[in-house]
């Protein structure tokens, strides 16, 4: 046997009992995935699936606790943006990014890195009511759909007090849904907002600005409407009437992910049995 044949041979290594081949380190000229990327930091979640529309920075403004600062729209994906910022936010503090002129979605800072933010949006539909009249419309929502989420109220006090003033603080849990129907298809629609005279909606591909769809959210009924403005898969949805958001009772939402937030939200609010 030559064993320098069977190392350097023009054909390749061929598989010896006696010698032990190595597998050549580095990149290989002919395969371009065999380079190595090396990561500083693991990733924080598989988004590499969604499709990210990219807006070639596009201007809008973001609000942060009581300020308002000027920012560039990166990119979109139906779960977030890449924005770039003037100023450094803490990891995972929520801000609201400002898609349009009334509409605006909840966000939280995932990343930071080099001017830019990566923002995750809220999973719960922002609900663009008085905060007394949105509190009563979810507990109609815990009492039809939720029952066993239900609480008695507190008994002491001080408990109630202290559950009056963090009231605010707490938001709820759910997620509504409807489908979308347009001259070109049918195709579920998330709603990211809802108020009496518009909605901002998600779905899984961009509409025509200029559109005229109606919305059906279910037992909530049905509503046409005009998109107003789209980027990505975020739409502005202007309704040609006034829409009864007491109607959105009727239609049960979906919960986010986390459980948890329901049971503290029915106690806060104060949902007897």
């Amino acid at each position: 046997m030559n064993i320098r044949s069977q190392v350097y041979g023009q054909s390749g290594p061929a598989e010896s009992p006696l010698v032990c081949v190595k597998n050549p380190k580095g990149a290989r000229g002919d395969e371009l995935l065999s380079i190595p990327v090396l990561r500083q930091h693991g990733r924080q979640s598989d988004t590499r699936l969604e499709h990210r529309f990219p807006l070639a920075g596009e201007a809008t403004t973001v609000t942060r606790g009581s300020a308002t600062h000027d920012v560039r729209v990166i990119n979109l994906c139906g779960g977030g943006a890449m924005i770039t910022a003037a100023f450094e936010p803490a990891l995972f503090e929520t801000i609201e990014l400002h898609l349009a002129e009334h509409d605006t979605v909840e966000c939280s800072v995932i990343w930071i890195g080099h001017g830019r933010l990566g923002l995750e949006f809220a999973s719960a539909t922002r609900l663009d009511l008085a905060e007394d009249h949105r509190a009563e419309l979810i507990r109609e929502v815990i009492l039809r759909h939720f029952p066993e989420a239900r609480f008695e109220a507190p008994r002491h006090v001080d408990d109630a007090v202290e559950e009056q003033e963090h009231r605010s603080d707490i938001r709820h849990p759910f997620i509504w849904w409807g489908t979308l129907h347009c001259e070109y298809g049918s195709t579920a629609a998330r709603l990211r907002n809802i108020s009496p005279a518009g909605a901002m909606i998600e779905t899984s591909f961009e509409l025509a600005a200029g559109a005229e769809p109606y919305l059906d959210v279910g037992a909530a009924g049905s509503i046409f409407g005009t998109i107003v403005w789209a980027r990505g898969e975020q739409s502005g949805l202007k309704f040609h009437e006034q829409f009864e958001m007491a109607r959105l009772a009727h239609a049960r939402p979906e919960q986010s992910k986390h459980r948890g937030s329901l049971v503290r939200f029915a106690r806060a609010q104060q949902v007897t049995v």
